[in-house]
């Protein structure tokens, strides 16, 4: 019998199909691929997913319109984050494709909440700190 996973990641990215602005809690790759088929050309966001459920993590993936762009998606994302009734725990925070400063604000503000980490790319973090 497979144990429940002990650390819950939120992640947004890019897919070729499923709903946008909806919640989807993922445990294995199976799910992930039935709900989101491939990933678009220079996505990052289901490559962080796959390496996620791999290290058996819970998966919250909210899919984004386009990765690093879709403001109204990720805030819908991190406003459903932040209802501690919803989601017990998080632990991870992943946002592929972000360098948006009212983005990564509003993520910070909800990993200090949550206490959780932010992971980001190193172009990511680079286009943040320098814009």
């Amino acid at each position: 019998m497979p144990t429940k996973p002990s650390h819950t990641m939120a992640l947004f990215g890019e897919a070729e199909k499923g709903q946008y602005k909806k919640a989807y809690i993922l445990r294995d790759l199976a799910q992930l691929v039935d709900t989101f088929g491939n990933p678009p050309p220079d996505s990052q966001g289901l490559f962080f997913a796959v390496q996620a459920l791999l290290y058996q993590r819970e998966l919250i993936f909210f899919r984004v319109e386009e990765e690093g762009f879709s403001i109204p998606d990720y805030f819908f994302g991190l406003k459903y984050l932040e209802n501690a009734e919803k989601i017990k725990r998080l632990n991870a925070l992943c946002l592929p494709g972000i360098g948006d400063p009212q983005i990564m604000k509003a993520s910070c503000a909800i990993c200090e909440m949550r206490k959780s980490f932010l992971i980001t790319t190193p172009k990511d973090l680079y286009d943040y700190l320098t814009a």
